[in-house]
């Protein structure tokens, strides 16, 4: 009923909070069913992650461009996010409140997403415990993940970014 990617997003995002893989499971998705559409419902959650991320790594700045982004993007598909089981009200509220957080240089705390749908809120949690994370994990979140982009290999981003500009020469 719902992609498996945004399942996953929602796994990690109410989970281990690994905002930056979230970041990474729907931007590979938005690639594959909405590329180059800056618009896109996708790019409006993709933001979401993003600003979380910063915000929690004390980047108020970053987090405050993102997360203005990504509201006002999602306002633009209030309706679509009832498709994908979310309370839209809600979670245009919540990413007010999160934006007034930020403004203010407030100390992250996690949120969750208002899922409306219950049945999708039992896939994620059956999701969760074959990826083995804990669904609505309250635990402290260890260092890794927080600054998980000082660690990742980024050799296959920069060759495709390398490709990309020898493929704009060429043309």
């Amino acid at each position: 009923m719902y992609p498996k990617e945004y399942m996953q997003f929602l796994v990690h995002f109410h989970g281990d909070q690994d905002f930056f893989e979230c970041h990474e499971i729907l931007e590979e998705f938005w690639k594959k069913v909405d590329s180059r559409n800056k618009e896109s419902i996708w790019v409006g959650l993709i933001l979401m992650a993003v600003s979380a991320y910063h915000h929690r790594r004390e980047n108020f700045k970053g987090a405050q461009k993102t997360i203005i982004k990504s509201r006002k993007l999602l306002e633009k598909h209030k309706e679509a996010l009832k498709k994908l089981g979310l309370d839209g009200t809600g979670l245009l509220h919540l990413l007010w409140k999160q934006e007034k957080h930020i403004e203010q240089s407030q100390v992250f705390c996690p949120y969750r997403l208002p899922i409306s749908d219950l049945l999708l809120e039992k896939q994620c949690e059956k999701l969760a415990q074959s990826m083995k994370i804990r669904w609505k994990n309250k635990e402290k979140i260890p260092v890794e993940i927080i600054h998980r982009h000082l660690i990742r290999d980024r050799s296959l981003v920069i060759q495709e970014r390398e490709e990309a500009i020898k493929k704009r020469e060429r043309e």
